[in-house]
């Protein structure tokens, strides 16, 4: 008899190979884990939009953690279940911060309200798009709008992150910044950008592109984990997560069994009770067939 009821599980990194592609084991671990009476629960930084296709493909039909933990979406109507908005004042302390770092701010909406994806404040120099975030919308159909200045903002209470992607250095700093500006209120990290093609990923000269993204601090994906576990009655104490990167920190440490992949960060490996194998691996089915076994 298995001890999970539920199994939280990234996608970039984690489900998905370097490629973004399910393999088939993982396909085949994820269909003998519903079998088995167990909730699958996907968890990713991305929008409802960037991941329809993924969730398509595993056919998902119940509630998903999206944006970082920022919103729960029903997969199969397209609506919100549960959102964590972004205290106004911090949104715009944020937005002009970056701006006056020379980034556009790209401030995520709940597109169920808002009609699009990605409010982008470019400020009064117009400032460009960086090619990561560029090759995103444009790969993904992300619905943008573009603005200059706040205030434009139609929709300001259904902010749910804020963010900017560019040099790991200057990602970090503005982090910094941010922290000694939002304290407590915000929870701010910083990572690189994976799911890319090499060229824009990377400068001319070898730099990282790193992604920045800041949400209220009671918005991440173990906040959210505990939201959807009640609405499926599901105890906390029956929950395992798969994570990889520092945004799945929290729901590596808040879950029952915390399953590191075997690519994770260093902070996600020393967090985990256990480790599976990477994602070019099929970690998560690893994992799934040690959970299923009883073994874990």
């Amino acid at each position: 008899m298995h001890r999970y009821d539920l199994i939280a599980i990234d996608l970039d990194g984690t489900l998905l190979d370097p490629m973004g592609i399910v393999s088939a084991r993982n396909l085949s671990a994820l269909a003998a884990a519903r079998d088995a009476g167990i909730r699958i629960a996907i968890c990713t930084g991305r929008g409802l939009v960037e991941c329809r296709h993924i969730l398509a493909k595993i056919a998902q039909v119940e509630p998903v953690v999206v944006a970082g933990g920022a919103i729960i979406s029903d997969p199969v109507s397209g609506g919100t279940v549960h959102r964590f908005a972004i205290d106004l004042g911090m949104v715009a302390d944020t937005v002009q911060r970056l701006i006056t770092h020379g980034h556009p701010a790209l401030v995520l909406k709940d597109p169920v309200e808002a009609g699009y994806d990605y409010l982008v404040v470019q400020g009064r120099e117009r400032l460009a798009l960086d090619p990561v975030t560029l090759w995103w919308f444009e790969s993904m159909n992300v619905r943008v709008r573009y603005v200059a200045d706040l205030a434009e903002d139609g929709h300001p209470e259904h902010t749910v992150r804020v963010g900017a992607c560019g040099l790991s250095g200057t990602m970090a700093q503005i982090k910094r910044e941010l922290e000694g500006v939002c304290g407590t209120r915000a929870c701010i990290h910083h990572f690189p950008a994976v799911v890319a093609p090499e060229v824009a990923r990377r400068t001319s000269d070898g730099q990282t592109l790193h992604v920045l993204e800041l949400f209220d601090n009671g918005a991440n994906k173990w906040s959210a984990v505990q939201v959807l576990a009640r609405k499926l009655g599901v105890n906390p104490t029956r929950i395992a997560a798969i994570g990889d990167e520092i945004n799945d920190e929290s729901m590596i440490r808040g879950a029952a069994l915390g399953i590191a992949m075997g690519n994770a960060v260093e902070v996600i490996r020393s967090a985990a009770a256990r480790h599976t194998t990477a994602n070019t691996d099929d970690g998560v089915a690893t994992a799934i067939d040690q959970i299923l076994s009883g073994e874990w």
